[in-house]
């Protein structure tokens, strides 16, 4: 489980993030929406422990990340929204580093990247270097860093950016299935598509601050939108927070 609770960032005079508060649950996808400029990445940072927050908590399974950051981090995975590879090493070196900084030993960290690369389908560019990667091959194997430790919770900054629709259709098999395994799952997108067929959950931010937290359902609901976009819009325009 993913908590925050009450979060505020400021940079200089921008109040990026005011008392923002909302919970991404075990067994559920939580898709975070909002406008550019909303604070979605700021919340996302500070959630994985980037930024520290001005007041307010930010907790992995209950545990305050800036309090216990290594426990916290052991508990979860992050896609940031830039991969941030390193160019020069393989894909299963990429992934390797990142386990070795977890603190897995050498045998199960090598069967772990082999059920990694299977599953992901990384079998044909696992052991090439990086540079040169594709914008989904890059996403996959940021994705096998981010699951290499097994984490029950997963922190996903806009995952299908710059994907075709071959590989956001993997991503989303892949996603269905970690959530049905029971992991939290908590990501942002601008894509609505692909929220309306994802996520048990939505969190919509505005100027900094949560203008709706409710299944896709229940938010088409109250505003009788058609659709998951147009309920979006709608609650954006009800709170003033426009796009």
């Amino acid at each position: 489980m993913i908590e925050a609770s009450g979060l505020c960032k400021r940079f200089g005079a921008v109040e990026a993030v005011r008392d923002v508060s909302f919970a991404a649950r075990d067994g559920q996808i939580t898709g975070l929406l909002g406008p550019n400029g909303a604070g979605k990445s700021t919340t996302l940072r500070m959630l994985y422990g980037v930024l520290g927050p001005d007041a307010g908590r930010a907790c992995v399974d209950g545990i305050d990340i800036r309090g216990e950051v290594s426990a916290a981090r052991a508990r979860l995975g992050v896609l940031p929204h830039a991969a941030g590879l390193y160019q020069n090493l393989t894909a299963r070196e990429n992934v390797a580093y990142f386990g070795a900084l977890h603190g897995m030993a050498r045998a199960p960290l090598g069967r772990r990247i082999e059920a990694l690369a299977d599953s992901l389908g990384l079998g044909e560019i696992i052991d090439r270097r990086v540079k040169g990667f594709s914008q989904g091959e890059r996403i996959k194997v940021a994705l096998a860093r981010a699951l290499v430790h097994d984490p029950g919770n997963l922190i996903l900054d806009e995952p299908t950016n710059g994907l075709d629709v071959m590989a956001i259709r993997s991503l989303r098999s892949l996603l269905v299935a970690l959530r049905d395994e029971g992991r939290c799952i908590l990501f942002s997108s601008h894509v609505m598509q692909e929220v309306a067929a994802l996520c048990d959950r939505v969190v919509i931010i505005g100027e900094g601050r949560v203008l709706a937290d409710a299944p896709p359902e229940a938010l088409r609901a109250r505003s009788g939108a058609a659709s998951l976009e147009e309920a979006f819009l709608a609650v954006l325009e009800s709170r003033g927070a426009g796009a």
